[in-house]
């Protein structure tokens, strides 16, 4: 290559310096097979999910972690491309995410996707096991039943009942908790008492009195969800707070596709990807996620050096900027951030949404001991001592 340039009227040194430019990226540039295998890969992963959502939602969240989008948000396309999406129950759900025949299917071959125990926070994995071995035919019969025939604790118990998982014996969240508590007030401390003293116990066992728990607002059920699941199958918690969204002339995501181009709007979302490609010189990409959709933002870099803090640290933002459309691709140029995070804070009666951050290796990081992450709770705002502190799963890449 060099003798050759050289001959054509090149400067020799013009010419090393080509050539190693070039062997450098023979060190890790990807041959035609290589590039041929990734487009296998990529077909036929399209052609499964074209055909088959709800068995590649499943095979998706069965690899978890994996990936550039969080189980929620496999769940989220899984739903808008049809399938229907099943919390945990103690009665129907396995350790990993399984498919459930249904009767009435928009597709012939179309499934429910059924959350698997392993979606549910702090239950690990020898009594989500224990649960889905030991199952009769007919399922459990009651709270006592799946702690006797399991002799699973209290806390594995807990963590089934706060991602709702006892629905199918008619108990939701609150009257789930309730009924594990009644096992220890009887004072059976242990499933594997023996049969006398435990009957014994029953016979002599106050009861306890009748009462009305009180239901769960939108809210709290959203809260909880996502500090057990990581998710809400019930609502989104954007749809909850839409109509505040609409006093602040927020446009929803889906609607940014009718809107003419070139037009100065906001929107608002929850961060689930920041993405700062080296090659990017700066640029910050962002996608937010509403009750509707997605919305890709891009930040150049003064705005970013500007609202940096809001940026990197926020749950909830709403960006206004210039909508720009190319061809399908729809996206908005930032030119202000605020951080809604405190709308978020309202939910479920002071619960918060904490960021889970992770880099390109996907390591999860910052939490309670990140100084970004301390707020002060609201005036007149008094915190029990349980309130669930849930996370929404953003990702960041560098």
């Amino acid at each position: 290559m060099v003798e050759g340039m050289v001959e054509r009227g090149y400067e020799r040194d013009f010419a090393e310096r080509c050539f190693r430019q070039i062997e450098g990226f023979g060190e890790y540039g990807f041959p035609e097979s290589h590039a041929a295998s990734f487009a296998l890969l990529v077909y036929v992963s399209s052609w499964i999910k074209c055909h088959y959502p709800d068995v590649f939602a499943a095979a998706l969240l069965n690899s978890q972690p994996m990936g550039f989008y969080a189980p929620a948000q496999i769940v989220r396309d899984a739903r808008d491309h049809g399938v229907e999406v099943r919390g945990p129950d103690v009665n129907a759900s396995e350790r990993d995410h399984t498919l459930e025949l249904v009767e009435t299917r928009p597709r012939a071959h179309m499934h429910a996707l059924r959350l698997g125990f392993r979606q549910i926070k702090s239950l690990n994995a020898d009594a989500a096991r224990a649960i889905a071995e030991v199952r009769p035919l007919e399922g459990y019969a009651s709270v006592e039943d799946v702690w006797r025939r399991t002799e699973v604790n209290s806390a594995a118990l807990v963590a089934v009942a706060e991602a709702d998982g006892f629905a199918s014996l008619g108990l939701e969240r609150r009257k789930a908790l309730w009924a594990i508590r009644a096992l220890g007030h009887n004072g059976r401390e242990t499933a594997s008492a023996l049969p006398l003293f435990a009957a014994a116990q029953t016979r002599d066992a106050v009861p306890e009195p009748e009462i009305t728990l009180p239901n769960e607002t939108p809210g709290e059920v959203v809260a909880n969800d996502y500090a057990s699941i990581r998710m809400s199958l019930k609502h989104h918690p954007l749809s909850l707070l839409r109509a505040q969204l609409e006093t602040m002339k927020v446009v929803p995501a889906q609607a940014l596709r009718e809107r003419p181009n070139n037009k100065r709007l906001s929107t608002a979302g929850l961060i689930l990807v920041r993405q700062r490609p080296g090659s990017a010189n700066g640029v910050v990409f962002l996608t937010l996620e509403d009750e509707t959709g997605v919305a890709n933002i891009i930040i150049w870099p003064d705005i970013f050096k500007r609202f940096r803090k809001v940026i990197l640290s926020s749950r909830l933002i709403r960006v206004t900027g210039k909508l720009q459309r190319e061809g399908v691709v729809t996206h908005i140029i930032a030119e202000d951030v605020v951080d809604l995070s405190d709308r978020l804070d309202a939910l479920g009666d002071g619960r918060t949404l904490e960021p889970a951050w992770a880099r390109a290796d996907e390591v999860k990081y910052g939490g309670a001991s990140d100084p970004r992450q301390s707020r002060s709770p609201r005036p007149g705002l008094t915190r029990h001592p349980r309130n669930n502190h849930i996370t929404i799963k953003s990702r960041n890449f560098h």
